[in-house]
């Protein structure tokens, strides 16, 4: 997700070219990188580990033959390979000359790792046509709370303590600014496909269960801290956002409105990655519509 997402970031929300631009930053490369590998290195990791559970030791799990049927009768084996693969070619990419290309070519390597997950999980399980319609709101989901994530992150690192700058505090003020439209897209397109979502794994009829079962508290508890994301999303843009730009445009000491925003991305930031952790737990339970 930070890899989609911060790469998406550094196209919209930067400056093309100059100061304040992806390639005139020291961190991009960084994270893009660091993004990378990790996803190459949990993906070779827990292939392994995977085979080695289902094949029941380890050393059973290192067999041609093991790995070669998760390879070809589970849908874990190809979409690991998919997210290694893209893994790798993004970090073959970042080892050349970094441009606005480059930012594409990992944006788009990151979306085909994001979607890859939602082909192991509960949405490539439903059967029929409305697998389908479950498939692509698992996708959707993914890449809409990537580019979320990939952007605080984003913001997290602009707003690193540093020298002051004006031209660097109005290239952040334009980038929040500028995030409040798409953010409120990508609002939009994940509570529309969690709803279509809960719809699969939670039904109509089983709404009590968000209560009395593993995943559905599990999921309740992702909504709370879903709402104050939401709260802390609007704290942003309708208060802290115009106090930057205000200290901006009337030459004052930005030192104030930076600290106060920093506070807020951290916060928000550490919860995005709170959802995460819950995402991964109730993603191996057993959903509320199969009681």
């Amino acid at each position: 997700m930070v890899l989609f997402g911060s790469s998406l970031f550094l196209i919209y929300a930067l400056p093309r070219d100059g100061p304040g631009s992806g390639a005139e930053l020291s961190w991009p490369r960084k994270v893009l990188a660091w993004s990378a590998s990790v996803v190459l290195a949990a993906s070779v990791v827990g292939l392994l580990v995977h085979t080695s559970i289902l094949a029941g030791s380890i050393r059973e799990g290192m067999t041609a033959s093991s790995l070669s049927a998760v390879m070809t009768t589970m849908s874990m084996g190809p979409s690991t390979l998919i997210r290694a693969g893209a893994a790798a070619l993004t970090l073959a990419a970042l080892a050349l000359r970094v441009s606005r290309a480059t930012w594409w070519l990992c944006a788009s390597l990151g979306a085909v790792i994001c979607a890859s997950f939602a082909w192991m999980g509960h949405g490539a399980a439903t059967e029929g046509a409305p697998g389908l319609l479950h498939l692509t709101a698992d996708i959707l989901h993914t890449l809409a709370a990537g580019a979320w994530i990939g952007a605080l992150v984003a913001f997290f690192l602009l707003l690193r303590p540093r020298a002051k700058s004006v031209t660097l505090d109005s290239v952040l003020h334009r980038a929040l600014h500028g995030f409040a439209g798409v953010g409120t897209g990508l609002v939009a397109v994940i509570v529309a496909t969690g709803l279509a979502n809960s719809w699969f794994l939670v039904g109509p009829t089983r709404i009590s269960g968000l209560w009395t079962t593993p995943y559905g508290q599990l999921l309740s508890l992702k909504l709370v801290l879903f709402v104050s994301m939401l709260a802390l999303a609007a704290a942003n843009r309708f208060h802290l956002t115009p106090a930057l730009g205000a200290a901006v445009d009337g030459g004052e000491a930005s030192g104030q409105a930076l600290d106060a925003l920093r506070r807020s991305l951290a916060i928000e930031t550490a919860v995005s990655f709170l959802v995460l952790g819950l995402v991964a737990w109730f993603g191996t339970l057993a959903p509320v519509s199969a009681g």
